[in-house]
């Protein structure tokens, strides 16, 4: 399937149009006081809940059931899934988490492995291959859950893993209503190069966030890992490569990277109604390696002219373009 391009109606004022104002002024810390007083009730509705994902991997989640706070069951439940170095709690997952909620939806918002406050709980270090214990734990969430349809919907590499779990569901015994990806990280090596080539905030803001959870990770489990090296490092280049050559199990990083790429055939084997959205101003994910996926009838793909990455914000407090757009892809008969 081709990808839609300017698809949508995502029109921001001209204040927020450019793409590096829609990729950071969502997520800057000063909108946090209000966003979490905005997502009181979710927060409240919401316990803890580590999930069994198989092979002894356990993964922290944020389950806000309806019951909870005195509703009626729902039953739909979402699971969302942050971006690389964010959490459960990063502002667009609590923001897209309220919306959800108040339309009905109980909501899990996970934290992949080493992400949040989960370091301690697995020994082994994150990387962003370790697709199978996401697919555990969504196999665990419908057993868990069985008389709710499951829908999943995630952002940046969150996208990505959401993508691979909707390629993997059949096979994994998994029902899956309906999942979306926003801006996922299609082709990581691309990605890796706009990251180092391109402008240099975004570079150093996701190596301190990494450096940051490696530092958490080292003491969490000081009798395994030394990552005085890795933390040492310059650049994001040399700090995968460092890492894999040391916990990946892959030969080269080239071939890391390539192991959670989602072009070329990886998404053929989707089933389940998926929907890929992207901008085509996105600074971080090229939108061109969109025309490189497989396109099997269960999924499509949007890719608006703004949007940033991960932003689509407009300014307003009734929900952002892209809240409204996931719940009415969600909500599709």
């Amino acid at each position: 399937m081709r990808p839609e391009s300017g698809a949508g109606d995502f029109r921001p004022p001209g204040w927020l149009a450019h793409p590096h104002v829609q990729s950071i002024f969502p997520s800057l810390p000063f909108r946090r006081p209000g966003v979490e007083r905005r997502c009181a009730a979710l927060l409240s509705a919401s316990e803890d809940e580590i999930l069994d994902c198989g092979d002894g991997v356990r993964l922290l989640s944020h389950h806000a059931t309806h019951e909870r706070i005195g509703r009626e069951p729902a039953q739909r439940l979402v699971m969302l899934l942050h971006g690389w170095e964010g959490s459960a709690n990063s502002l667009y997952v609590l923001s897209l988490g309220q919306y959800l909620f108040d339309r009905g939806f109980d909501v899990v918002r996970l934290n992949l492995r080493d992400h949040g406050d989960s370091h301690h709980l697995n020994p082994g270090i994150f990387h962003s291959c370790r697709i199978a214990e996401v697919v555990g734990a969504v196999q665990r969430l419908q057993a868990l859950y069985p008389a709710q349809s499951l829908h999943l919907a995630g952002f940046s590499l969150g996208g990505n893993f959401c993508l691979r779990v909707a390629a993997r569901a059949e096979a994994a015994g998994i029902r899956l209503a309906r999942v979306v990806a926003v801006c996922p990280v299609l082709d990581p090596e691309h990605t890796m190069a706009r990251l180092e080539a391109g402008w240099v905030l975004y570079r150093r803001y996701f190596l301190w966030k990494w450096r940051r959870s490696l530092r958490k990770k080292q003491a969490a489990w000081p009798e395994i890992y030394d990552l005085t090296e890795a933390l040492e490092l310059g650049t994001l280049t040399e700090m995968t490569a460092h890492l894999v050559s040391l916990f990946g199990d892959y030969p080269t990083v080239t071939d890391y990277l390539h192991g959670y790429a989602v072009v070329d055939g990886a998404l053929s084997s989707i089933v389940h109604p998926t929907r890929i959205i992207s901008a085509a101003d996105d600074p971080i994910i090229p939108a061109a390696d969109l025309a490189r996926l497989a396109q099997p009838k269960a999924l499509e793909v949007t890719c608006t002219p703004l949007g940033g990455h991960c932003g689509y914000y407009e300014g307003g407090r009734n929900g952002t373009w892209i809240e409204r757009e996931v719940y009415a892809t969600l909500m599709r008969a």
